[in-house]
């Protein structure tokens, strides 16, 4: 098979890019995948393992190669973005960023690209001036926006899980797992209950980002790489009772946040909080249309959560 063209991942043993790699591959591209992790070998990739890849004398060699294709999927401080990004864009075909539905604030309904973000709206003044996630991902959008380049197309995935991830509200595999084999219940905060959430499979994830990052009229462009399917809270706990045999709980938002973390400190933990109250009690339903008009891939196309997790029920459980 001929070559696609030079592929580069920024992050290739995550959630998304793991799978990722496997699709760019087959595909017909070649791949560096660039971790921390090992991982095994595919035909098609180049297996990169690095101490940090936002260090610039690997970017400057990254560069160098002028690949066709970046998806980044490396988190960032703001400023050291800032000053690494150019870099990419000169040099690369086409750059896709990986942003966060998180960026969204809680006023439109379903969420579309052009709903407003969190950075824009909100008045909560520590917020604004933290380098919280949903604000350095909505400053990063806006360094691309206001470059002079456009070649890059931003993606923005829901909560993703995949083979060594999963969440219920905010609690992570980690928590999750632990509790299972403890024989005990997690406990859930009951502000979340009621509360509408998508959770999108990582190979799914995957095969959206892949059909965006070779189309021209993406360029310049934002997508939501997300499902449309969303349950409430209550829905996607018994989903996980029935799948995975975990019990859980309904407190209050104090014991939620001990739970989470014993020494809890409301002061020192904001980002705990906010994790919380800015995104997982916000309405999170998602209207792809943009997104499947682009790929041309169906909603049906996509795992329902229950599937999803039946499908990596034994990489979750197990998985390191």
């Amino acid at each position: 098979m001929q070559s696609k063209g030079k592929f580069l991942i920024l992050g290739a043993t995550g959630a998304m890019g793991s799978y990722l790699t496997e699709a760019a591959a087959k595909e017909g591209y070649e791949v560096d995948a660039v971790s921390l992790d090992d991982a095994p070998p595919l035909q098609n990739v180049r297996r990169i393992r690095v101490k940090d890849a936002r260090d610039p004398a690997f970017i400057a060699e990254a560069a160098a190669r002028h690949y066709d294709i970046v998806v980044d999927f490396m988190t960032y401080r703001t400023e050291v973005f800032r000053a690494v990004i150019p870099t990419y864009l000169k040099s690369v075909g086409r750059y896709v960023f990986l942003s966060s539905c998180r960026v969204f604030a809680n006023e439109e309904n379903p969420i579309v690209e052009t709903s407003p973000r969190l950075i824009d709206v909100t008045t909560d003044r520590r917020l604004i001036l933290s380098d919280d996630y949903c604000m350095y991902k909505a400053r990063e959008e806006n360094t691309l926006r206001v470059s002079k380049f456009r070649n890059w197309t931003i993606v923005r995935p829901s909560t993703t899980y995949s083979r060594k991830r999963c969440q219920l509200v905010t609690l992570e595999r980690d928590s999750i797992v632990g509790s299972l084999r403890a024989g005990k219940p997690v406990l859930l905060p009951e502000e979340a209950k009621d509360i509408p959430a998508s959770l999108t499979w990582g190979g799914d994830v995957a095969q959206m980002i892949l059909r965006l990052a070779a189309l021209p009229e993406a360029a310049g462009e934002d997508y939501n790489v997300t499902s449309s399917e969303a349950l409430t809270w209550q829905q996607i706990a018994d989903l996980y009772h029935e799948i995975f045999g975990l019990e859980h709980k309904w407190v209050t938002e104090e014991e939620y946040f001990r739970f989470r973390k014993p020494d809890f400190d409301p002061e020192r933990d904001l980002w705990i909080i906010w994790q919380l109250r800015y995104a997982r009690l916000f309405n999170r339903v998602y209207d792809n249309s943009k997104m499947l008009k682009a790929t041309g891939l169906k909603q049906s196309d996509f795992l329902t959560l229950k599937q999803g997790l039946l499908h990596e029920k034994k990489t979750i459980l197990e998985g390191d």
